[in-house]
């Protein structure tokens, strides 16, 4: 084989990569962008099609600034950049002044322009004009406070890839999460109006592949190539500040420091903010969806999937089977119950089996109000061979064993799951003989379907 032949797959492969990092960016190698408008938020929309207020309510930020005092996370060595943006308080009155709910004033350059106004004072003064006043300055009915309270780094990470002869690739996520509190205050009694929080995720990607690979004796081949996804903290940040004000406009007119111009429009607008807020609270902190209902009551379940024994003969052969189950919850965490089993054993021309087992078990959930929570379980209870010798001696068999598995709840009351079961004989004449120091056991795959019945 030559040289080129053996090259044709690791090209392809380098072509589909440049052709996958092409696809990433539109913007070639050493060539810059002109300036453009920002980049609104996803939450922009949402906050300009807000119904109109019965007052505009003119509002002051003083300070809207980074409380988690968090640096930028870095592979090796350490750095002094922060994690989140100090110009909060600038993104703030840009998000209350497209609101159109607010008037916001200038409070952060006070002495900037209190100065300013000196400078005219004076310039009018010399020019003649000191009897021509300045208007007064707006003073705020409201006053927000709050900031970025927190910024958690890897809340949730993944990998993967995969290499075979040198050619291969992998994919890295990371998930970091940014947190902000909004707050008003009345500037005349001091009263907190309302008070909201929002959460937004940064996500980061990267994807990359290559090839390492020999082609020849003395001709090596190496390349690679990839790209890199990272959100920017800035616009998640504006993201969650918009949401945050969007959230304060409704949680006031729910406490009366403000009001709709429409009722009927300002009645849909809380709707929809409602729902929004039920289903956040229907999650945890790593976003995954939460049922605190579920598996409540009498569980029904019914599973079919294959079995095999492993004993004293090889070439045991995987036969099918079946089971049906009940279980009383008793916790989130706990269900325990009672399961019969039908299936059969047998290893190739040896021996076959059927068997007919019962048993007690308890079950624990890890994450019992996600909708997919992996589950461990144990049990105990028998085996019963047929057909029958009439012998209970020969037929009947104590076990006990654990199982590992998942379940997926599409509704609070109906379940999917499948699990891996090893079940251990006390006995080691399970399969007919008794030879060596470990006993005979059975293992079982299966997939079920359970329906929780309210009691």
């Amino acid at each position: 084989m030559t040289i080129r032949a053996r090259c044709r797959p690791i090209l392809a492969v380098l072509v589909i990569a440049l052709l996958t990092t092409g696809c990433a960016s539109t913007v070639q190698p050493f060539e810059t962008e002109p300036a453009r408008p920002g980049t609104p938020s996803d939450a922009r929309d949402e906050l300009e099609r807000l119904p109109p207020p019965k007052d505009q309510i003119v509002a002051a930020v003083y300070r809207f600034r980074d409380q988690t005092g968090q640096y930028k996370a870095k592979e090796a060595g350490s750095t002094f950049s922060t994690a989140v943006t100090q110009g909060a308080t600038s993104v703030l009155i840009s998000s209350l002044k497209e609101s159109n709910w607010f008037v916001p004033i200038e409070r952060k350059g006070l002495s900037n322009l209190l100065n300013e106004r000196d400078i005219i004072r004076s310039i009018r003064a010399q020019h003649g004009n000191s009897n021509q006043s300045l208007p007064p300055l707006l003073y705020a009915g409201v006053m927000l406070e709050g900031g970025i309270v927190g910024y958690d780094t890897n809340v949730i990470t993944a990998g993967g890839g995969l290499r075979l002869f040198g050619i291969g690739g992998s994919g890295e996520f990371r998930e970091d999460r940014v947190t902000i509190y909004l707050r008003a205050v009345s500037t005349k009694t001091g009263r907190v109006l309302a008070s909201v929080n929002t959460t937004k995720t940064v996500v980061s990607q990267k994807l990359d592949g290559g090839a390492f690979r020999y082609v020849d004796t003395d001709a090596l081949l190496e390349t690679e190539a990839g790209f890199s996804y990272n959100e920017p903290t800035l616009v998640a940040v504006r993201e969650a500040i918009d949401t945050a004000t969007r959230a304060l406009v409704v949680e006031g007119t729910q406490t009366g420091a403000w009001s709709f111009a429409d009722p009927q429009q300002g009645a849909s607008a809380v709707d929809d903010y409602r729902q929004e807020v039920a289903r956040a609270e229907r999650r945890d902190a790593f976003n995954r969806l939460l049922q605190n209902d579920n598996r409540e009551g009498l569980g029904i379940e019914v599973a079919a999937g294959g079995m095999q024994y492993q004993g004293d003969y090889r070439g045991p052969q995987t036969e099918p089977s079946g089971s049906l189950a009940l279980r009383y919850t008793l916790s989130p965490h706990w269900t325990v119950g009672v399961e019969g089993s039908l299936g059969r054993v047998s290893a190739e021309d040896v021996f076959r089996r059927g068997t007919l087992g019962t048993e007690a078990r308890a079950s624990y959930y890890f994450t019992p109000r996600a909708s997919i929570s992996p589950f461990l379980r144990v049990a105990a209870g028998a085996q019963l061979q047929y057909p029958y010798s009439y012998e209970p001696g020969d037929t009947f068999f104590p076990t006990a064993g654990a199982s590992a598995g998942l379940e997926y709840m599409a509704t609070p009351r109906l379940g999917i799951s499948t699990a891996v079961d090893a079940r251990f004989s006390f006995r080691d004449d399970f399969d007919g003989a008794s030879v060596g120091r470990f006993t005979d056991s059975i293992w079982r795959l299966d997939v079920g379907v359970s329906y929780y019945l309210p009691l």
